[in-house]
């Protein structure tokens, strides 16, 4: 079965069960069924059929994953596009993926004015016309299904090709490792515009029979009466939503509904794990994976050993394993570049066939990310490899300094990379976040790294800035800060 009928099967089981919500609609599944063919039917005579591209340039609400779906029936690929992007931007994405056509909301339709583009207000779609005839489902497994623009944390986005083969391979593992059901229901706070969001709190619980609830967007003032009110048994999120959740002054929400936690995109550091958990009693399952292998590739087990440092095991027929710059497979506890292959790697770059070519090099995704595997074989990521930093010969990766820096009382958020230096190659500077009501003197910040780490690795320098550049998913943006040291534009430096 393919991902576009899924939602013809949850209405013939249980038409009345809980399907998709937000603020403003509840949808069963009956309901979320036969709106998204009456949304098919509309694209139809808008012009969009088998082989085209739809663009959605929506925040989350429900009209995001119903014309998702409803594209997918007609064997339509999408691409998402983020609401907050500059017309310039938008257009050269909607415009790079050759989209046929685009759902936009009024802001986003006046950026795309005069842009060309055939445009489809979400308000047509919201409460669209039953179709006359049936729309049947025209999608086939290698049929694309996603054009997702990389969160560009590390350069120009580029736009992964997944296929419904990926979407449905990646739903699969993510159902089985996190043991979803008909009960399960996700609290969706991560932007649909990436694929994370899109596959595990979207795809996922509705193939396993669950629901979603589509949360505008995360405010941690808010965020635990949405809990209290859409009763999730799980929610997805990036390392910052959960920093941002500890240093939240206040009693103990309710968190009775909650199984679980899930933490991917960037690593977590364990401290703030043991402390979430500890504060909320909910556990959290940290894993890994790239918008190329469609947000997953390992997980800490559900049931059993969670080791925090760690993004865990390999998932079922995916294969996972770290490699020297030459491709030869390296042994655990030895440190190389985290390759992958299986059903969720994808199927290329759109337009780029060299960069395609030396990322799916010698029948692997080659990540870019740097890592090596404990004696149990749970994969830890060690950083970006364009992150790492030369000093004086010796090897330093900035996760290692970032989690010192978060292991002091009052650091909330670190970010270290390098600034270039000609006596040792680089030196790397720290950018610190203090949490609320917390200081420390940077002076202070170098002694408590200096107690943990060796001397090459002690950050030189430490700002202490209000908040650290992010992309729309959380993850903090390096080559900003670098641009910073580059310019000399800084806040407060530790000497």
């Amino acid at each position: 079965m393919t991902t576009a009928a899924v939602l013809d099967e949850r209405a013939r089981r249980e038409p009345h069960g809980p399907g998709i919500a937000d603020e403003r609609r509840d949808l069963d599944n009956a309901a979320l069924a036969s709106t998204v063919t009456a949304v098919a039917a509309r694209f139809t005579a808008a012009g969009l059929g088998r082989g085209d591209v739809l663009a959605i340039m929506l925040p989350n609400r429900v009209e995001l994953v119903t014309s998702m779906f409803a594209a997918w029936r007609l064997g339509a690929a999408v691409t998402p596009v983020d609401p907050a992007l500059t017309a310039h931007e938008a257009r050269h994405q909607i415009g790079g993926a050759a989209a046929a056509l685009v759902v936009a909301d009024d802001a986003a339709a006046e950026k795309l004015r005069g842009s060309g583009r055939r445009i489809i207000r979400v308000d047509e779609i919201t409460s669209p016309a039953r179709p006359e005839r049936p729309v049947p489902v025209s999608s086939a497994p290698g049929s694309p299904a996603l054009l997702i623009y990389t969160s560009g944390t590390t350069g120009r986005p580029k736009c992964v090709v997944l296929d419904h083969a990926n979407i449905t391979a990646a739903a699969e593992r993510v159902v089985a490792s996190l043991d979803m059901d008909r009960d399960t229901r996700c609290l969706l706070v991560l932007p649909l515009t990436q694929v994370n969001g899109i596959v595990v709190g979207v795809v996922s619980p509705l193939s396993a029979g669950g629901s979603t609830f589509v949360a505008d967007r995360f405010d941690p003032n808010t965020f635990w009466a949405t809990v209290e009110r859409a009763r999730p048994t799980f929610f997805s999120a990036v390392s910052t939503v959960y920093a941002l959740l500890v240093a939240r002054p206040g009693s103990q929400s309710d968190t009775r509904n909650l199984r679980y936690a899930v933490s991917g995109a960037a690593p977590m550091p364990p401290a703030l794990i043991r402390e979430f958990e500890q504060r909320y009693g909910v556990p959290v399952v940290e894993g890994y994976g790239t918008s190329e292998c469609t947000a997953c590739c390992t997980a800490n087990p559900l049931h059993g050993l969670r080791k925090p440092g760690t993004v865990g095991l390999p998932l079922p027929d995916i294969d996972v394993a770290v490699v020297d710059p030459d491709g030869t497979l390296l042994p655990a506890g030895v440190i190389g570049e985290v390759v992958v292959r299986g059903p969720t790697v994808m199927r290329g770059y759109l337009g780029r066939p060299e960069e395609s070519g030396r990322t799916l090099r010698g029948g692997w995704l080659h990540t870019g990310d740097a890592g090596r595997f404990d004696q149990d074989g749970y994969l830890m990521l060690v950083d970006r490899l364009s992150d790492l930093i030369v000093r004086g010969g010796e090897n330093i990766y900035p996760r290692d300094i970032e989690e010192v820096l978060c292991a002091h009382p009052a650091v909330l958020e670190a970010a270290v990379v390098g600034r270039p230096d000609p006596a040792v190659g680089h030196q790397p500077v720290a950018f610190v976040v203090f949490r609320p009501g917390r200081s420390a003197a940077p002076d202070d910040l170098v002694d408590h790294c200096r107690a943990a780490l060796a001397p090459y690795q002690v950050p030189s320098e430490v700002y202490v800035d209000e908040a650290l550049p992010k992309n729309p998913v959380g993850k903090i943006v390096k080559p900003v800060l670098r641009a910073r040291l580059r310019s000399q534009d800084m806040s407060v430096p530790s000497r």
